[in-house]
């Protein structure tokens, strides 16, 4: 969907033009003057203004060059029946992005539309790309563990994924909200376009502020540009407002005008700004008890919480830390550039045997540390560890394997059998006839089985 104004005398013509571009689902005003045209310009950022050369007073080259002086943003397509090449390089210096000569048809006219809108798109996500962080992809198979409760929020994210609904993901801190996030986003009818994440606790306000909707030059000291905003960037995509409960709630009623009346104005800016926009939001706080403290906006709170979806701590899966810490191992080593043979079953038990307060992330930082200590294709040890694990190890006495937590006799059974089958591979140098004999099974059914658990050759996850 974009926001399109034509400016048309031929009243007849601009009602064609404007159902056409109606029933493409774009959000459409018609004027029949240049005068009535910078009134909306000045009120309204549109993402095209589609207007005639030859108009009453103000003439469409003169009104190209006002508009573009009050937003550079916007993409200018010019209509003429007198056309020429000198009209079509005046148009073209002065800022107008393509040139349509009448008589036109509406299937041309709808692809000039379409190719404007892609440019416009385009420049947004190379915006997008100088303030991302990392290049993941988001599907549910790269979400990795087998418990049940991942199971199960795996699957209500492929539910929700299609609705397009307004989502809040709730859990603790680095327990993969922001994954899942991004795998509603990617399995979405948006996926096509960006997904943008913006963290509501790493910023102050009144920086949060110009993140989110962008300001116009001059606004404060040191906008020497105009800047697009994060929902801006957004726009037909997703934009994910991890931590929102520590947004002030100043900021929550434009965040609440975004979602109910799908606009906002930059920083600075006088103007409107439409945009078509998903938002799913994350917290690891109770947000019904900031909204009885008066920390958060109740009609804020109802408004995000259509669908919620709520995580479940890595303490509460345990079953997942083996699949976790060798997807991790064979992730971080990769980056650093440094070979590590894996990992020792002594230290894994001592993983298993911790909390992880600070969940998946946390994990993450005690498998870096410690393959920045061992050496080139060595194993990860117990003493390669954080001292808060050797020394629960050492407290606890723990030299045996903890029993796994299964939820049902099922979990257990496809846990069991799934280890036997990767191990079978491993032993066998990824060879499925070989594994097969030694687990006293036929290949075909060895095959299924590695398509059900999602086994790659040799016998380590695919992920």
């Amino acid at each position: 969907m974009a926001h399109i104004l034509i400016v048309e005398d031929d009243i007849n013509l601009g009602q064609v033009i404007f159902q056409e571009l109606k029933r493409h689902n774009h959000e459409v005003e018609l004027v029949e003057n240049a005068e009535a045209a910078l009134v909306r310009v000045n009120k309204y950022i549109y993402d095209i203004m589609l207007t005639d050369l030859k108009l009453p007073g103000i003439d469409g080259i003169e009104l190209l060059k006002r508009v573009k002086a009050i937003n550079q943003t916007t993409i200018v397509l010019v209509m003429t029946g007198y056309a020429s090449v000198d009209t079509a390089v005046v148009a073209m210096k002065n800022g107008a992005q393509d040139f349509i000569q009448k008589p036109f048809g509406l299937h041309e006219l709808v692809q000039k539309i379409d190719d404007a809108l892609s440019i416009k798109r385009m420049k947004n996500e190379i915006d997008y790309l100088r303030h991302a962080q990392e290049d993941i992809i988001y599907r549910t198979s790269d979400i990795i563990g087998v418990s049940s409760a991942l199971k199960k929020v795996l699957k209500m994210v492929e539910k929700v994924a299609k609705a397009d609904s307004t989502l809040l993901i709730t859990g603790e801190t680095g327990v993969g909200k922001g994954l899942i996030a991004g795998a509603i986003h990617h399995n979405s009818g948006r996926s096509a376009n960006n997904f943008v994440q913006v963290n509501c606790a790493a910023l102050p306000q009144n920086i949060l502020e110009s993140e989110l909707f962008g300001h116009e030059k001059g606004a404060f000291t040191g906008a020497v540009r105009t800047r697009i905003g994060r929902v801006e960037q957004a726009n037909m995509g997703t934009i994910f407002l991890d931590e929102i409960g520590d947004m002030d709630i100043g900021l929550q009623s434009k965040i609440l005008r975004v979602l109910e009346d799908r606009e906002f104005e930059r920083v600075g800016g006088e103007r409107t700004i439409k945009v078509d926009v998903r938002v799913i939001t994350a917290t690891n706080q109770d947000l019904y008890t900031l909204v009885e403290r008066n920390r958060f906006r109740e009609d804020l709170f109802y408004r995000i919480s259509v669908v919620e979806l709520e995580t479940t701590p890595l303490r509460e899966r345990k079953i997942d830390i083996d699949y976790l810490t060798d997807y991790l191992i064979e992730k971080i080593s990769n980056r650093l550039k440094v070979k590590v043979a894996g990992i020792s079953n002594k230290a894994r038990i001592a993983l298993r045997s911790y909390d992880f307060p600070g969940n998946v992330r946390e994990l993450e930082n005690i498998l870096e540390r410690a393959i920045n200590f061992v050496e080139d294709e060595g194993l990860i040890e117990v003493h390669h560890l954080t001292p808060m694990i050797k020394s629960i190890m050492i407290k606890n006495d723990i030299y045996k394997e903890p029993v796994p937590h299964f939820s049902s006799l099922a979990e257990a059974v496809s846990f069991a059998e799934e280890t036997a089958i990767r191990k079978a591979l491993k032993n066998a140098n990824g060879n499925r006839t070989e594994a097969a004999k030694s687990l006293n099974i036929h290949r075909s059914l060895l095959y299924k089985k590695i398509i059900k658990y999602n086994i790659a050759e040799k016998g380590e996850r695919r992920y």
